[in-house]
């Protein structure tokens, strides 16, 4: 877009002679004529200066120049070219030859003859190489300090060259047959590149990024230093150019009727035209581009960056107003950073209303405006309010003083900045467009870039309230939530612009139906403001977001309560339609996880709703949190009595040896009143069974017999006279009263097998307890005397029943009655007897003889004689023949028992004591054997002799034995003296002595 980027000023308006070539050095300009001539002229206004001067600091001025010096004679023919050289003081001049002179006085340095006829130079300032063309030949020649020039190189061209430029290790060559070609001056060779155009003559002109710009026809192609087209790099002129030269960030063309002045930045468009006729040459210097003409010379100057930014900002030319800003100097950081950010914004206003919403975003983002700001674009989105709102018009303020301060040579042309305060019938007119899914999207994107270091502020000023408050001020103490939020935090900046664009953030996610990323939102660490995005999520049913934004706030009960409630709901099917998740009671599992550690309370109050349905998962809960049982179980009994069960079976399920006594014996007193209450109330109905069992008793009888703490006299007080049998004898068994027990499996529930499978609970108890055999295997005789005395055992029975229901505390001797019956020596007996005495290792050996003779025994069996349990004592005898000690069995049994019933028993009883006597009469003669052999060497070793004589010596002090008491080692050959011996003891030294004489 045009705008006035140079300035043209008259600096030379009469020249006597006809202007060949212009240059300038400091202030001051050098014009060569068609005279031979070389005038110097300098600023009015200081052509009357004396002083020395630093020509290097010194630039054109734009004011009328005044002749100071003429060299006459300075060239033989017109001047073709000139350059000063500043860096190195030089000026080169190409005119019948190249001629090289002493900057500021203009001494000859060196004229290189072999220039003569030279068409073409350049000039490679880095290694001071000077390249010109002659005729088809290249010379190369370097710059040696105060001594001239010195050539290095000559290479062949194929045709006359007309421009020329260094390249990096190239040269760009444009030849008269319009071509252009690039030469590596290394290895000589030549790369045609393409032609020049039809009419115009070769232009080559380097570009400050090391890129070449060669002219064809009317455009002007930019190339790299290998000749390779660059993508985008072509400028159209208005008409072929006679000479380009480079003002940064400017190419300025010389046309036929003016000078065109167009950007270097894609697409390269027309900035500025100077109509001047009859210009014979263009050339840069450090601040001006000299225009001469036959008799006049101008300057173009450079208009100031800022009033140029101020003018194409004017002109809606951003990118062209920030590309200006990257040019401004480095000391005008502060107002370079301003001006951007104020382009920025006017830019992405710009944008936005014309619907490129993303770009608009982007440059939002690089002016580093108040996300406010931008929000008041979104007048649907509910914002909280904070005292930051105001921040946005005073930055936008500054940006706009800024601007005005631009250039003291124009007025600010750059307008009011955008408002936030928009009129209000307009702010409705766009509400629509504005929340559009395309305006939102670039929202989040422009909220999500900025909300790290926002983000990373807030938290900050957290930490730095949490440490001021740990190392001595705590005048108020901060309340930090579990993601690291501060409750009822102080004012701050940082966290009110934080819970803008969080609050703004997840409206803008959820407007776009991206619910999963509203939800990662909530779950980490975030500063949404609760009022507000409570009462948008409620108005969209987005529950899940309601319950991470209680969470993170802390708001426990409040997310447990909507959680609870969208899992009943979930349950019967009750939700809304326009809610598709389906709510699980693990979800409330999950939430209570890390809340046992904070509020274990809490966490149990809303545990009791998923205890029934989760059980598992809730009690592996209470374990994972490390809930003490006893809090669990005392909580449940108080809010939720008929759930106490169901965590003590859980409890003991997983954790057998985690649940304390006392709460095994409360899980078994509340099995023990439901089975109480459903046997009442069955007993009340006549339908009453034992074999009944309902599943509370199955577990009462599991608990009973897999829990040993329980209270046995206490349950054994509220157990009925005439039900629940088997309970009674579970419960004697704890007690030890074994015989009572048998009893009743026997006499009352008539399930032998239940009384044998005790009798083996009880014998197998022993074992693994280290207690007696004798008294473990007197069970089975037990059982054994109450299959052969029925009558007898029930009456004892009812009174022992009586008598223990009456004084739970009195003792009831352990010891059964089958102690009653006294040994007798029959023959058979006596057989077995000695059997077994000789297994004695394998058959326990302990003696039930209590005084009894055996005809009070014969007596007793014959009284009841008729109601023997042959049957089941034959059973018993089979089965557990390695368990019952047979003597005693043997004894018990009536005289009529036949000895063929008692096969099974007697067969493997008298096989097994066999084998048992044949190995211990194996062993017996293997350690009679033994015993010989050790004696056998006691012999021989009592047989050695030691002989002492008047040479043997003592092995540890070397001295005679002599008449000294000695000792003789083991070995037999090592003889010492007894007093050296016995001192050596201690240093377990044993040597090698002289050998015995025997």
């Amino acid at each position: 877009m045009v705008h006035t980027a140079f300035d043209i000023s008259q600096l030379i308006a009469t020249s006597p002679y006809k202007i060949n070539a212009v240059e300038s050095y400091g202030h001051d300009l050098l014009i060569s004529s068609s005279d031979g001539c070389l005038r110097i002229y300098s600023p009015e206004s200081t052509a009357s200066t004396t002083h020395d001067v630093v020509y290097g600091t010194l630039e054109l001025r734009k004011e009328a120049y005044v002749l100071q010096r003429t060299i006459k004679g300075f060239s033989k023919k017109p001047m073709v070219a000139m350059e000063v050289v500043a860096a190195r003081e030089l000026l080169i001049s190409l005119s019948e030859a190249i001629a090289v002179h002493r900057l500021p006085n203009l001494e000859i340095v060196a004229v290189i003859g072999k220039a003569k006829g030279a068409n073409a130079y350049s000039w490679e300032e880095r290694r001071g190489l000077l390249c010109f063309a002659r005729q088809k030949r290249l010379s190369i020649y370097r710059h040696d300090g105060g001594r001239g020039f010195v050539e290095i190189k000559e290479l062949s061209v194929p045709d006359t060259v007309k421009s020329m430029s260094w390249c990096g290790e190239n040269i760009c060559l444009g030849l008269t047959r319009k071509v252009y070609m690039i030469l590596n001056v290394t290895s000589g060779t030549l790369s045609e590149v393409f032609s020049s155009g039809r009419n115009a003559l070769p232009l080559v002109v380097s570009l400050p990024s090391g890129e070449l710009l060669l002219g064809k026809d009317k455009v002007g192609v930019i190339v790299d230093q290998n000749g390779k087209l660059v993508q985008e790099g072509r400028i159209c002129w208005s008409e072929a150019p006679a000479a380009v030269v480079i003002r940064k960030p400017y190419a300025i063309a010389l046309l036929p009727r003016h000078v065109e002045i167009r950007s270097l930045r894609f697409p390269y468009p027309l900035i500025q035209t100077v109509v001047l006729r009859n210009v014979r040459c263009l050339v840069r210097s450090n601040n001006t581009v000299i225009v001469a003409q036959d008799n006049s010379v101008h300057g173009l100057f450079l208009v100031p960056l800022g009033a140029q930014i101020v003018q194409v900002t004017a002109s809606g030319d951003f990118e062209e107003a920030l590309a200006l800003c990257k040019m401004l100097p480095p000391e005008d950081l502060n107002l370079r950073t301003a001006k951007e950010q104020s382009i920025h914004i006017r830019y992405a206003h710009s944008l936005f209303e014309s619907g490129s919403y993303e770009e608009a975003m982007d440059h939002f983002f690089q002016s580093q405006v108040d996300i406010t700001h931008v929000l008041f674009l979104y007048p649907s989105l509910t914002l909280p309010k904070s005292s930051t709102v105001a921040e946005a018009d005073k930055f936008l303020d500054f940006a706009g003083d800024a601007l005005s301060r631009a250039s003291s040579d124009m007025s600010d042309d750059f307008g009011t900045p955008f408002s936030p305060s928009m009129e209000t019938d307009e702010r409705l007119g766009l509400e629509s467009k504005k929340m559009s899914h395309n305006t939102l999207m670039s929202l989040i994107k422009f909220l999500q870039k900025k909300r790290f270091n926002i983000i990373e502020k807030a938290t900050a000023e957290v930490t730095e309230e949490v440490v001021s408050y740990a190392v001595g001020d705590q005048t108020s103490r901060p309340n930090i939530t579990i993601r690291g939020r501060l409750d009822n935090p102080k004012n701050s900046a940082a966290r009110d612009m934080a819970a803008i664009l969080d609050t703004a953030l997840v409206q803008a996610l959820l407007l776009t139906e991206q619910s999963s990323a509203a939800i990662e939102l909530m779950k980490g660490l975030n500063y949404c403001d609760v009022e507000i995005c409570e009462d948008f999520f409620l108005k969209r049913n987005q529950h899940l977001c309601m319950i991470e934004l209680y969470k993170c706030n802390s708001m426990h009960r409040e997310a447990l309560q909507l959680l609870l409630e969208l899992v009943e709901g979930s349950k019967f099917g009750t939700h809304n339609a326009e809610i598709h998740q389906n709510f699980k009671p693990e979800m409330i599992i999950d939430y209570l996880k890390p809340l046992c550690e904070i509020d274990p309370m809490l966490a149990l109050e809303f545990s009791i709703p998923v205890l029934e349905s989760c059980p598992t998962q809730t009690i592996e809960l209470f374990l994972s949190a490390n809930i003490p049982a006893d809090l669990v179980n005392s909580y449940l009994k108080q809010h939720a009595p008929k759930l106490q069960a169901t965590y003590l079976e859980q409890m003991l399920a997983l954790n057998e040896n985690g649940i304390s006594a006392n709460l095994q014996n409360e899980m078994v007193q509340i099995y023990f009143s439901e089975v109480l209450d459903w046997q009442a109330k069955l007993s009340s109905e006549e339908k009453w069974d034992e074999k009944d069992y309902s599943p509370t008793r199955k577990k009462l009888l599991s608990a009973l017999e897999s829990i040993s703490g329980s209270k046995s006299e206490v349950l054994l007080k509220q157990l009925p006279q005439n039900a629940l049998y088997e309970e009674r004898a579970i419960l004697l068994g704890k007690m030890n009263q074994h015989e009572l027990a048998l009893s009743i499996y026997v006499h009352k529930l008539h399930v032998p097998q239940l009384a044998l499978s005790y009798c083996d609970r009880v014998y197998e108890s022993g074992l693994h307890q280290h207690s007696s055999r004798t008294y473990s295997s007197n069970i089975y005789l037990t059982l054994l005397q109450i299959y052969l005395n029925p009558r007898r055992t029930t009456k004892k029975f009812e009174k022992q029943i009586n008598n223990l229901i009456s004084s739970v505390n009195t003792s009831i001797p352990k010891v059964s009655s089958w102690n009653l019956i006294k040994t007798k020596g029959g023959r058979l007996s006596k057989k077995i007897a000695e059997i077994e005495g000789a297994a004695d290792t394998n058959i326990s050996p302990g003696s039930t003889d209590n005084g009894k003779s055996d005809g009070d025994t014969d007596d007793m069996v014959e009284e009841e004689g008729s109601n023997i349990m042959i049957d089941e004592v034959l059973d018993l005898l089979g089965q557990r023949w390695d368990r019952i000690h047979g003597a005693h069995a043997l004894k018990l049994l009536p005289k009529e028992t036949k000895l063929q019933n008692l096969l099974p028993f007697l067969g493997p009883l008298v096989k097994k004591s066999s084998e048992a006597y044949r190995n211990l009469l194996v062993i017996k003669n293997l350690r009679e054997k033994e015993n010989l052999q050790v004696k056998d060497e006691l012999y021989k070793h009592r047989k050695t002799v030691v002989k002492i004589t008047g040479e043997s010596m003592c092995s540890l002090c070397n001295k005679k034995i002599g008449t000294s008491v000695f000792a003789v080692y083991p070995n037999g050959q090592t003889i010492v003296h007894f007093v050296c011996f016995r001192d050596s003891q201690n240093m377990k030294v044993i040597s090698k002595g002289t050998p015995l004489r025997r």
